[in-house]
C-alpha cells in the first residue's frame, strides 16, 4: 500500500511514500527466503529520506550484520542505487566509497513504485553479498504496488 503525501496545503504535490504495512510486508518476503536457505539476515528498511522504518534481526544472525543492513538501506535509499551500482559508480569517482555513510557492499536495493519513484530501500545482511542481494530482491518481490 502506499500512502499519499501532500508537501503543503497551499499547493499540494501528491508524491509516493513507503507505509510501515508494505516494509514489513517486504521484510516478511525477505525472512521467509532466508528461512528456507538457512541464513540468518539482519533486514533494515528506509524511508525515502533514509529514515529507518522498520528493522528486523533473525535469530542467530551475527551482530555486526545489523550495522551493515542499515548502512547499505541508508547508502540505496541515497543515492537511490543499489549498492552493487555504487560500487560501479565510485570506480570512476576516486575516494567516493570513503565518504561516511556510503558502502560499497552488495545487499542494499532502492524500493520503487509501479512508476519507478524510489520511496524507499532495503539493506540485507547476514549472509555473502550475492545471498544478502537475493534476500532483498526476494522482499521486493513479495509485495506488489498499484
Amino acid at each position: 500500500m502506499l500512502i499519499w503525501s501532500s508537501a503543503s496545503s497551499a499547493q499540494p504535490l501528491l508524491r509516493p511514500t513507503l507505509d510501515l504495512a508494505s516494509a514489513r510486508q517486504i521484510a516478511a518476503g525477505c525472512e521467509a527466503f532466508a528461512l528456507k536457505q538457512g541464513w540468518h539476515m539482519v533486514v533494515a528498511i528506509d524511508d525515502a529520506a533514509g529514515q529507518l522504518l522498520h528493522f528486523a534481526r533473525m535469530d542467530d544472525a551475527l551482530p555486526i550484520s545489523t550495522g551493515v543492513a542499515q548502512l547499505k538501506a541508508n547508502t540505496a535509499a541515497g543515492l537511490r542505487l543499489s549498492t552493487r551500482q555504487v560500487r560501479e559508480a565510485v570506480k570512476s569517482n576516486q575516494g567516493a566509497q570513503y565518504v561516511p555513510g556510503i558502502t560499497v557492499v552488495a545487499g542494499g536495493l532502492p524500493i520503487a513504485d509501479t512508476h519507478g519513484q524510489v520511496i524507499g530501500s532495503i539493506g540485507v545482511s547476514g549472509g555473502s553479498e550475492d545471498q544478502d542481494e537475493q534476500c532483498a530482491q526476494a522482499g521486493l518481490a513479495a509485495i506488489s504496488f498499484n
